[in-house]
C-alpha cells in the first residue's frame, strides 16, 4: 500500500449498479477498491464487458458508484453535488476517449484553445496552446483540420486537448482501440514522458496485454472485480 501522501485517488468498497428491465439487478462493479499513485501511469486492463470503464468514468467523477468512496487527492467527491464534479472535472482532470471527439470545423490549434477557454484558463492560451502541441511532436499540424491528420494525429491533439489546463489526473479510455501497434505504442509514450517529465498522474483503460506491461501500476478486472494487481 502506497503512503498516503503518494495516494492520488482511493477507492473503497465501490459498486455499481444498473436495474435490469427484467426486475434483475446487474453489477458492473463489485465491491471494488484500490489505489492510485500519483505521478505514475495505472493501467486498468480487461476484456469488454470487464467494468473497467464503469470504474473509470466512477474515478473521474463522471458517474457516481451505487455503494462505496472515492477520495480525489484526499476528499471525498462522492458526497458532492454535479456541479463541483463538474468544476473539478473543469479544472483538475482531463480526458482522452477512444473516439477522439475532437470538433471538425475547427483545426487542431483551436480544438485544444477552445479546451483552455472552457476550463477558465486565464494564461496566455497562444503559447499554452502551442507549448501542448509541440509536446505531442505537432507543432507543423496545429493549423490542420481533423480530417486532415491521420488517425494518431488527431489522438494526439486528444491529448494536447485534455492536458493543456494542466490537469493532476489525465484518464484515457481505450486511447489506443483505434490505432494500430506502432501508433499505439507511440501514444503510451506521449503518457510516459507526461508522468515523468510533467508529474502528471495517468489512469489509462486497455484490453491490450502488451500495454499493460508498459504501466507502473496494473489492475486487472473481470465482471466487475479486480481479480489481480501488480
Amino acid at each position: 500500500m502506497e503512503k498516503e501522501r503518494q495516494i492520488m485517488i482511493e477507492g473503497r468498497n465501490i459498486s455499481r449498479c444498473f436495474p435490469m428491465a427484467q426486475g434483475e439487478d446487474f453489477y458492473a462493479l463489485k465491491n471494488v477498491s484500490l489505489f492510485i499513485p500519483e505521478e505514475k501511469l495505472t493501467i486498468l486492463r480487461g476484456r469488454s464487458g470487464s467494468g473497467k470503464t464503469t470504474l473509470m468514468n466512477i474515478l473521474g467523477a463522471l458517474d457516481k458508484p451505487s455503494e462505496g468512496q472515492v477520495f480525489f487527492d484526499g476528499e471525498d467527491i462522492t458526497k458532492w453535488e454535479e456541479d463541483a464534479c463538474s468544476l473539478m472535472r473543469r479544472q483538475k482532470v482531463g480526458f482522452v476517449f477512444q473516439s477522439v471527439a475532437l470538433i471538425p470545423m475547427m483545426t487542431a490549434f483551436e480544438n485544444v484553445e477552445y479546451a483552455l477557454r472552457l476550463s477558465g484558463w486565464d494564461g496566455d492560451r497562444k503559447e499554452r496552446v502551442e507549448e501542448c502541441l509541440r509536446m505531442v511532436g505537432l507543432s507543423s499540424r496545429m493549423n490542420h483540420m481533423p480530417e486532415e491528420l491521420s488517425g494518431g494525429e488527431q489522438q494526439r491533439v486528444a491529448i494536447a486537448r485534455a492536458i493543456a489546463h494542466r490537469p493532476k489526473v489525465i484518464f484515457a479510455d481505450e486511447p489506443t482501440a483505434e490505432l494500430d501497434s506502432a501508433t499505439g505504442l507511440q501514444v503510451v509514450k506521449i503518457f510516459q514522458r507526461l508522468v515523468e517529465e510533467n508529474g502528471v498522474t495517468v489512469v489509462m483503460t486497455t484490453h491490450d496485454v502488451g500495454f499493460a506491461e508498459i504501466g507502473d501500476k496494473v489492475f486487472e478486472l473481470e465482471d466487475g472485480e479486480i481479480v489481480s494487481e501488480r
